[in-house]
């Protein structure tokens, strides 16, 4: 929406590139909008509008219950029936470490998902200005997940198909929502297909992509350092443009339960 707004009022020449990883802009038969109807979005909206935010619970209650048979039975079997320990998976914990939404944001969110308004030229608007993501020409580079169950890689490939990027460049990765982009270099396990987004069919384009082993992270670093201005030196200290850090890493928000 951001880059759609800054080419509406002839600023796209800020952006030198766009990277969108896991992300699903056509909500036709994709995530957590596929998921509920009208009825219930009003509902979830209702709610969140009560307290003035989604708890961060909610919501990972909501992407649990999109992979029941793993995120939600399987721990009911292993941890309540059988009694025991869950098997310590650093994944989940990241996955734990879920944040509140505000409920304005909420809303917006859950409208534009449902009504699946990014992919209708003008159906949204940003500061004032109908979005297009048709006159989005920034240089994109987009990663899905093969075994992405929150945003399909196929929803991913038909969202960048919205973009009228001139050079795009599409990889599917292997592994889940998280496992697939945290996925350093030397993993003898991972793989990926890569591409443009000329074909129309996304299951065409993952037979006929090229296939490689290991990471897709040094690709994307080619890609980018070719857009790039050149490496600049590391700070040397933390903030910046008069803004000083509050406290040290990670911050005191981590101590509220």
């Amino acid at each position: 929406m951001t880059a759609a707004h800054l080419g509406a009022i002839g600023e796209a020449d800020r952006l030198a590139s766009l990277s969108l990883m896991v992300t699903v802009l056509d909500q036709k038969k994709a995530g957590v909008a596929a998921a509920i109807d009208e009825d219930e979005a009003n509902i979830a909206i209702a709610l969140s509008a009560r307290k003035g935010y989604l708890d961060g619970r909610e919501l990972a209650e909501v992407f649990a219950w999109l992979r029941p048979t793993d995120l939600v039975w399987r721990y009911v079997v292993n941890n309540y029936v059988q009694g025991r320990s869950p098997a310590p998976f650093e994944v989940l914990y990241w996955n734990a470490d879920s944040t509140r939404m505000p409920a304005a944001l909420h809303r917006g969110l859950v409208r534009m998902g449902v009504h699946n308004a990014l992919t209708q030229p003008g159906g949204v608007s940003m500061l004032g200005t109908p979005v297009d993501l048709g006159t989005v020409t920034t240089d994109t580079y987009v990663v899905a997940g093969v075994a992405d169950h929150i945003s399909p890689w196929q929803a991913c490939y038909r969202s960048a198909r919205l973009l009228g990027s001139k050079e795009q460049r599409f990889v599917l990765s292997s592994s889940g929502h998280i496992a697939a982009l945290v996925n350093p270099p030397g993993n003898p396990k991972a793989s990926y297909r890569v591409g443009t987004t000329d074909e129309r069919d996304p299951n065409r384009w993952s037979a006929a992509a090229d296939k490689h082993s290991d990471s897709w992270w040094p690709d994307f670093s080619a890609w980018l350092a070719e857009r790039g201005d050149g490496q600049k030196t590391a700070p040397k200290a933390l903030g910046g443009y008069g803004f000083s850090p509050l406290e040290p890493a990670p911050g005191t928000y981590v101590h509220e339960r």
